[in-house]
């Protein structure tokens, strides 16, 4: 049985790969590490290939043919951070699942720690880059948005988008993603009853290539982000979203058309070509369709999601069960 798999999605950087690698094996052998756990640690590394086109694959799989704990998942086309980590996940056979980002930012030493607080008795640990060495234009808009995740969420944590994270390994099992909600991974966690806890850790400049953060990919983690809101509050309890929401709609054209019913009766005023009249008309409407639409989505609450969806070009190293699970 492996101890730990380490999941390493990337896109586009070669010249980070090769350095990675040595850094985790590195890491990955420390004495200190393996004191951690009674059973002989043994360990993978799961390089996901999201369809990258500088390179990448061909120097990930000269590593793979050499190093046997690497292994390789590479997809036909980019699909993302979430698909990858997906593929990742299902190929994992570690007892505890660690992922961290290619471009080098992420110091593998940091993994120790973070697996000395896991075995304190938490399920997930996510790293907190206390000390961020990015550009303005991407720290500024993660602390609004780790501000608006901790607010609305009620997840303590400083740097939920971190990429480095330590998992039991039903942690991940547990979860379906799909969209962009890699990020959100520790508010799914915490829905279901794990035990989440952050810790600091090491985060270094970019030495090569470019960040993948945009506008694009802003939006984005915005709309996951209320579908995400929306899925830890209301998935079991549609109706209280829709119902409350449609309760008020409706109180507000039954307000709207009563005025304008007693303005009629007391002030003998016309009623047609009112644009009141209208609006009040208008709210009733909507009230009942999102009562509505909460009495569908009570039936429908116990549907499940589907699954992420990509496609497999080739796999370097992994075991025919491991197949079966990223096929699947």
């Amino acid at each position: 049985m492996i101890t730990l798999s380490v999941v390493v999605p990337f896109y586009n950087e070669r010249e980070s790969i090769p350095e990675l690698v040595g850094e985790l094996s590195g890491a990955l052998s420390d004495p200190l590490l393996h004191g951690l756990l009674p059973e002989p640690f043994s360990h993978e590394i799961i390089l996901v290939d999201d369809g990258s086109t500088d390179g990448s694959g061909e120097a990930a799989k000269a590593i793979a043919e050499t190093v046997p704990e690497v292994k390789l998942i590479s997809f036909r086309k980019n699909s993302g951070k979430t698909a990858a980590l997906s593929a990742g996940f299902r190929a994992a056979e570690g007892l505890f699942i660690c992922t961290l980002d290619a471009d080098l930012q992420d110091d593998p030493r940091s993994i120790r720690p973070l697996l000395e607080k896991l075995l304190e008795g938490y399920d997930l640990v996510s790293g907190w880059k206390l000390h961020r060495n990015d550009p303005v234009t991407k720290t500024v808009p993660s602390r609004i948005f780790n501000a608006a995740t901790r607010l609305f969420t009620g997840v303590r944590l400083h740097d939920i988008n971190c990429g480095l994270k330590l998992y039991r390994r039903e942690v991940p099992e547990s979860i379906e993603l799909h969209g962009d909600m890699h990020r959100y991974i520790p508010v799914l966690a915490a829905w279901k009853g794990y035990r989440i806890a952050e810790l600091p850790v090491l985060h270094r400049r970019r030495r090569y290539g470019r960040t993948k953060y945009g506008s694009a990919r802003f939006l984005k983690g915005l709309f996951d982000f209320f579908a995400v809101l929306f899925i830890t509050r209301y998935f079991r309890r549609p109706m209280h979203f829709f119902g409350m929401a449609g309760l008020v709609s409706f109180l507000l054209g039954f307000s709207v058309s009563a005025y304008v019913t007693l303005d009629k009766v007391l002030n003998n005023r016309y009623i047609s070509n009112r644009p009141i009249l209208f609006l009040g008309i208008l709210l009733l409407i909507l009230g009942v369709q999102l009562f509505s639409t909460g009495l569908l989505g009570e039936m429908l609450s116990t549907t499940s999601g589907a699954r992420e969806s990509f496609l497999i070009r080739d796999t370097l190293n992994l075991t025919p069960e491991q197949q079966q699970k990223i096929s699947e």
